[in-house]
């Protein structure tokens, strides 16, 4: 039997651990077991880390940390891609990875599914349209960043189409390390 192999990206600053609480919901959506992700992370150094928990359907596997520095992003390469499927973050990033090769000369993608926004290669995505940010209802994964901002109502959860997309006033990439990176300039290839 082939087991199902997961990760979670957690930041950790400061000796702190940040935003555990949704971390841990989703291992527990994940895998259908409560596993305190407290437990086994210790971060090593007050910089910036990310640390990567790796685990399976049972337990946690294995603990990294690394020095952790943002990568820019303005440029975006709009992928289509009818069959794409990562409901749950699976270390096995392989069918991401192909998608994001054909960036060409951008820096990210924007996987585009049955005419809707999704997500990028590493992050949630938001537009700035008609006085609201708006989060894709049809995300690939549903990340600790996004789920935190829609609780606290900051973000509306709809289809967003790719008329939307070019029409929005600005965008914001979402994720774990990043948190809310609101993008004023930026620009999208076909």
């Amino acid at each position: 039997m082939n087991e199902n192999i997961y990760f979670e990206t957690i930041k950790c600053e400061d000796f702190e651990i940040f935003n555990l609480e949704y971390h841990n919901k989703r291992v527990a959506n994940t895998i259908g077991l409560n596993i305190n992700l407290q437990e086994y992370i210790y971060p090593l150094s007050e910089d910036l880390l990310r640390c990567k928990v790796i685990y399976n359907d049972f337990e946690v596997i294995n603990v990294e940390y690394f020095l952790y520095k943002k990568r820019e992003i303005n440029s975006f390469k709009l992928i289509f891609d009818e069959n794409i499927s990562y409901s749950k973050k699976y270390l096995d990033r392989e069918k991401l990875d192909n998608l994001f090769l054909q960036k060409n000369d951008c820096d990210e993608i924007i996987i585009i599914k049955n005419g809707i926004v999704t997500d990028t290669s590493i992050a949630n995505i938001a537009i700035f349209y008609e006085n609201f940010w708006i989060t894709s209802k049809n995300c690939l994964l549903n990340g600790t960043t996004k789920n935190r901002l829609l609780e606290e109502k900051f973000l509306i959860e709809k289809d967003i189409s790719i008329e939307m997309l070019k029409k929005a006033s600005k965008i914001a990439l979402m994720n774990a390390m990043i948190g809310f990176d609101i993008k004023e300039n930026y620009s999208f290839k076909v």
